[in-house]
Formats: C-alpha cells, structure tokens, sequence
C-alpha cells in the first residue's frame, strides 16, 4: 500500500458562499481523499490524507477555484498520517468559531447555467426571477452579518421547499448551500403596483410591465442594491420626462441592452470593454458613441462622447428582454440582435440616496414612478450600479460599488483598524483590518440629509458585516464637510483620535495603497476643490509623498474665482476672470456682454473673488472660453464636453508656448488660454488644450524629478477620469521612462478618498496622533 501523506490547509479569500466547500468535497471525493472541508472565522480550513501522488493532484486542482472565489492565501502543514479510512469519507463539517474575518463576496449576475433553467419551459425555475446558485446571484446586498448563513441574510423568512431543501443539502449540486436558494414554490414573489403604490392584480408582472414600457411610462424596478427607474430609450417623449421629473436635465443616463450583439453600429468597444460588460460583475461602461447612437439616443447622453451601457445581471431584466423577444426556448436567442433598448438609472431624487424599499420607493419617487415592480425580498445594503472606463487600455472606476463591494483591496502591510470617512462629494466610506481594506458603495454627495444618514447607515453596516472595531478615525482636512463632523463626533464617542488628512494627500495615498507603494513618490493630483495645506482652495498640485508624510512641490498658477463656488457652476465667470487676468478687458467684455462688466469690478476690487490651483477649473475656463458650455447643470459637465469635442477632432500637435514653468514650480497656463480665446474653432481648441496641458504636466513632472531624484509618479484626482488627459500624459511619461500609477481598484475622484485617507491614517506613528 502507497504510503498514506495528511495535510492542514489554510485558505483565506473570497471563500465563503461561492460554492467553494462543495467543490473542496467534489475534489477530494475524485482523488479518493478523506478528511474534511470547513468555513471558520477567517475563511476555510481543510484536512486531507491519501496516496502522496493523490494528495498532489487534489492541491494542485485547489488552486483553480470555482468562478467567484479568489484565494489569497493558501497555506499548508504536514500532519502526522492518521488511522486508514475508506476513500469515501471526505465530509463537509460544520463551521468553526472564533474571531470573524472572512470576506464577504458582492452581489454577481446571473451565471450560463441559471440562464439555461430560466429558459427552458420544461424546468420548475422556468422565467423564475429569483433563481441562483452558488456560482451567481446576490449576496452582499441581502446579508446582515456574516456567517453568510440563511438565517442573516434577508432570505431567512422563506422555508425552503423539499426540492429545494434537497439541492440545498446535496454536495453535488451547485446549490449546494446557495443561502438565496428557491423557486416558485417556496420563494420571494413579483408584485406590480401603481402610481400610488396599490397593487395590481395581473397574471404577469413581467409582461404587464413590458407593455407599459413600450407604452411609454416609467417603471420603479426593485434590483439587487436598490430601485432602477426604467424606460423605453428610444421614447424621447419619455426620456425627456423622466428628465422633467427627476430634474435631471442633461446628466447622462444608462443604457441597458439584451447583449454585445445588440451593441453593432452603436458604440465602439474593444476586447477589454467587451469583456468587462460580460463580467459576472456586469458593471456600467462607458463606451465611444457612433454617430447613430448620437443621433437616435441624442437624449441619454447628450454632448458626450461616451455613453454608459450595461447588460441584464439579474434574472427579472433578462425576463424583461425575453418576453419583447417572445419568449424564445432556450439561450440561442441571447447572441441576436435585440430592438428593446431600456434607459435603467437610479432610483433616486434630486442626488438623494438609491431607493431601496418597497414603502421607501413609493413615498419617494412619488411624482417620477408610474409604477412600481417589486418584490418581497428585502434589500440589506444599498449599492448602485459601479461604473468604469478605459484609460490608456486599462479599466478604472469612476463608480465603485455593485459587483466589486466590499472585495478586499491588499494594503501593502498590516496596521491598525481605521475607519475613514471619505470627502464632501461622491463620498465613500473605508475600513481596514489588517492589511485588508474594504471600500463602501458610492454613497453620494454630501448636500442633503438623506445622503448623510445613509453615510451613518454604510458605517455601521459596514462594522457589523466586517465584524471590524475600528482603532483610528480618519476624514478630509475641510472640519465643516457633513463626514468630517460625523468623523469626529464618532471619535469622541469612542475616545479615539480622529485624523483629517489633506485632500490632496489623500487623492496619492489612495494610488500608492492599491499598487503596494511603500517608497517615496511624486503625485500628480489634479481635481475641482480641496482645502489646501494653507487654507486655500487647491485642486492642481505637485506632491511628494512618503507614507503619512506630505510636501507640496508646486502647483498650477490660480485662477480667480469672481462669485465664489458659483463661478464652479457657471463656467463664463472663470473665462471672463481670464480675459481679465490677461489684460484682454475689451475681449472680455465683447465675449461675454454687460454681465462681464460687473466680473471687472468683482476682479478690480478683490470682491468675493479667492483664487484657485484647481486643474478643473481650468477646464471650465477653457469650455467657456470656447463657447462649449458657459452654465452647467452637472458636476463636470463642461470638462466632460470639451473632452468629448477633443475626441471628435482627434489628435493635435501641442502649443509649446502655450505654458511657463517658474522656478518655483508654479506651471502656468495663461499663454494657453490667450492662444485658444484668439477664433480657434471650439474641437480644435478642446483638442489644442488636452495635448498642450498634457505637454505642459510631464514638464512640470520633469521638473519636480530632477529637483528630488524621484522618477515614480502616481496620478490622483478627478481629472483623471479625463480618458483623453491620462492616456496623453501617461504616454509622455512613460517614453521618458517614468514608472507611472494611477487608480484602478478604487476611483480617482473623491470616490477613492476614503482609502487614501485610512492608509494615510494608518501610517501615523502614536506620537503623532
């Protein structure tokens, strides 16, 4: 007989409710292993004996893990070899105690083989819209708190039926401990109800809400994160009052199709787009529009270049375009060309929170819904779509949330517990344990109460799920933002020190703590608005950082900003202050008429006019400046626009004279702004500017790399979600043979502060606190 080996195996990871003990068993079962499989606090613990030659093959098979686990670590020991045992007697064990550690693994869509049931007529989950199993459906969004077990997640009230109960028990099936497990019989239900919430009595929620699609309302869709408001996007009547009624004049919606199929002659994407859209995370992209996208579907993303698409993730959507499709057997209809094409956006108004209750949707989208589809599964945890685009052929978040919250982001080394409360706008939370940290879902902006109540709710969520007792507090410098104040009024509570750090810092430590960068670096932040280090507004810096530490090399010249915040919002301000700032007064005052008239006197007096470094209000200047966009309705709208005209001109030789650098380190853009107010038409000035100011940047990091022998550079700020800026820039870089990183685990805007700020946080040493 082969002498028998016998091994422990530690394995943490996402390896909890992803069907990874089943397949531990499957494994072991195949080789002729005894032993066990286990969850424990801090993921799985397995124990194995037989043949060497058997025990060999079973780890080396380990080691490719059903499609949504992911092992971080795997660790083995030798045991001494126990008593002989049948080949069979491999058990799943019940789970073990101690400290609660594991991960939690996001929601994910639908997998082939659930699609496979939920198309065939003759299976008992036949256009079921709640069927899952291990390898799909939701999960961070229906749990309350780990062990991710039936019992707390919100799947708890629904006993399981004996068929079932007999998947849910059986080690071979891929149900195998599916916690949101069910079917017809035993499961959650569709309801329709009306405009004011009373239900309707129909026979098929999916089809009475398909005819009231195409008939032109709006329909509240409960989801797996929160409600999406849904419409026909080829209704422009209907797209326009959706508008109308969630005032939301330009901001560009989401485009939800059948399939890539659908896509042709729409939109351009690459291999890397395509394969992020098919993703079981089935994020929003952001992809080139074609001219019949911008004429046919001019409403959804009106003045952009790119348009967000997504396709179904949850069975009820994909039940929406099989009925338009008229209910074809089987998958063979999923790779044609589809006709329905839904705007499906958040549900929420007026920049509050997502809906994501039943009674909450209706009393909150009174006056947006006509109606509501719905269900009696409850949402645990809000979480919107996440949104990502390609920059310089690698994918980035602009949003980070469903389909990749709360996975774990790999610090470079273990530190204490810090929970970081994020910035004014698109704020998310972070916490760390370890040398993990987990990244909330968007939350929102900051300027209403319900977002700041829902800012409460994610950090408490957040601790309870993580089971995390945070040691440090950390937030923005800015002490009057709604996350600062909570920042420090939940420090005190706890007696614990609470850590504001720059904004701009924070935008750095964000990059160097995804790519595990330890050493000093130089940073490259370029974004709207941060308070500044010396109380003024910043937003176009040039850093360098090593670890908690800090040091502002130089910056972009200031722009005045005549009106305060409101020269932000209405771009003409900035353009005016230019002309003024150049000299040019009759310009000014024939650009923009008599309003310009009292930007002078603003200007001459020093009358509510602070300066800034901010990149982005450079863009405003130059859009305004080029009659792009002199009022804007949305954040970013008018550097959106002239990004999008730059794309439409295509590439340009930079204006080498367009920029000075001082000594100082202060790059100034005038010269740039005078050229481009000179006639040049607006696409050819949009593409003048983005090539000349990323000319001008990787002097300026030139510059900043002789002065101190550094030649790694991370990009931070919400500029960089500027495809056309990064990828020029990091191009310019790159041929000079600079190491250059910018975000892609987390957002570079405000949407990845929360990160830089706990990595920053968890540097300070205890005499600095």
């Amino acid at each position: 007989m082969a002498a028998l080996q016998r091994h422990a195996i530690q394995i943490r990871g996402q390896v909890q409710g992803v069907g990874f003990r089943p397949f531990v068993y499957r494994l072991a079962v195949r080789h002729g292993l005894s032993g066990f499989v286990r969850n424990d606090g801090a993921g799985v613990t397995i124990e194995v004996q037989g043949p060497a030659q058997a025990v060999a093959d079973f780890l080396s098979d380990l080691r490719q893990p059903p499609p949504l686990a992911r092992i971080d670590t795997l660790l083995i020991d030798a045991l001494p070899p126990g008593s002989t045992e049948p080949p069979c007697s491999f058990q799943i064990a019940a789970t073990s105690g101690g400290a609660t550690t594991a991960d939690i693994t996001p929601d994910t869509a639908i997998c082939a083989a659930c699609l496979s049931e939920l198309f065939a007529p003759h299976d008992r989950r036949y256009r079921y819209p709640f069927l899952n199993c291990t390898d799909c459906g939701p999960r961070y969004t229906i749990t309350a708190q780990l062990p991710y077990d039936r019992p707390n997640t919100s799947m708890a009230g629904f006993a399981l039926c004996p068929a079932c109960e007999r998947e849910y028990r059986d080690p071979a099936d891929r149900r195998f401990h599916a916690q949101p497990n069910a079917c017809p019989v035993c499961g959650p239900r569709l309801q329709l109800l009306d405009a004011a919430g009373q239900p309707r009595n129909v026979d098929e929620v999916i089809a009475a809400a398909l005819a009231r699609l195409l008939a032109g309302e709006i329909l509240a869709i409960k989801g797996l994160g929160g409600f999406h408001l849904v419409c026909d996007a080829q209704n422009t009547a209907t797209v326009a009052r959706l508008r109308q009624r969630k005032q939301r004049d330009a901001k560009p919606f989401a485009l939800m199709v059948a399939n890539l199929a659908s896509l042709t002659g729409w939109v351009e994407s690459s291999a890397i787009e395509q394969q992020l859209l098919q993703s079981p995370q089935r994020p929003i992209v952001l992809l080139r529009q074609s001219a019949a996208s911008m004429q046919n579907l001019a409403d959804i993303a009106p003045g952009l270049a790119h348009l967000g698409v997504m396709l179904p993730y949850t069975p009820l959507q994909y039940l929406l375009f099989h009925e338009a499709a008229g209910r074809p057997a089987g998958t063979a209809w999923l790779g044609q060309p589809h006709p329905l094409r839904l705007v499906m956006t958040s549900a929420n108004p007026g920049g509050e929170p997502l809906v994501m209750g039943d009674a909450e949707a209706v009393q909150r989208l009174q006056g947006i819904a006509d109606g509501f589809v719905t269900h009696d599964r409850a949402i645990l945890a809000r979480c919107d779509d996440s949104v990502l685009a390609l920059g310089a052929d690698k994918p980035f978040f602009i949003r980070r949330a469903r389909g990749y919250t709360p996975q774990a982001i790999r610090l470079p080394h273990a530190g204490p517990s810090v929970v970081a409360l994020g910035g004014f706008l698109k704020n998310t939370v972070c916490l760390t344990r370890g040398d993990r940290a987990y990244l909330s879902p968007h939350i929102g902006s900051l300027d209403n109460a319900e977002t700041c109540r829902a800012l409460e709710e994610a950090v408490a969520h957040l601790q309870d799920i993580l089971h995390i007792t945070p040691e440090r507090v950390a937030c923005d410098l800015h002490p009057d933002f709604p996350s600062s104040r909570l920042a420090a009024a939940y420090a005190a509570e706890r007696r614990l020190p609470c850590i504001a750090v720059q904004h701009h810092h924070a935008h750095i430590a964000a990059v160097m703590a995804e790519h595990g960068l330890q050493e000093p670096m130089l940073g490259l932040a370029l974004d709207g608005v941060g308070l500044g280090a010396d109380g003024g507004i910043w937003g176009g810096e040039l850093l360098q950082v090593d670890g908690a530490h800090c040091q502002r090399l130089g910056h972009l010249r200031p722009l005045p900003l005549p009106g305060g915040d409101r020269a932000a919002r209405e771009p003409w301000r900035l353009a005016a202050a230019a002309l003024h700032r150049l000299g040019r007064h009759d310009a000014m005052i024939q650009r923009f008429g008599p309003k310009a008239a009292l930007i002078r006197q603003m200007l001459e007096q020093g009358i509510n006019t602070p300066e800034t470094s901010s990149a982005g209000r450079w863009f405003d200047a130059t859009a305004a400046l080029l009659g792009v966009r002199e009022i804007t309705a949305y954040e970013g709208q008018a550097a959106m626009e002239l990004e999008a005209l730059a794309h439409q001109h295509g590439p340009i030789t930079p204006l080498t004279t367009g920029f000075l650098l001082s000594e100082a380190g202060v790059l100034d853009l005038f010269p740039l702004l005078d050229r481009l107010s000179q006639g040049i038409a607006a696409a050819a000035g949009a593409a003048y500017f983005h090539a000349t100011l990323s000319l001008a940047l990787s002097e300026w990091v030139h510059w900043a790399g002789e002065q101190s022998g550094i030649r790694q550079i991370a990009l931070g700020g919400g500029c960089f979600l500027n495809r056309l800026l990064l990828t020029q820039l990091r191009a310019h870089l790159e041929q000079s043979g600079w190491q250059v990183f910018s975000a892609q685990q987390a957002p570079p805007n405000d949407g990845g502060l929360s990160l830089g700020q706990a990595w920053v946080a968890s540097q300070i040493s205890t005499a600095e606190e």
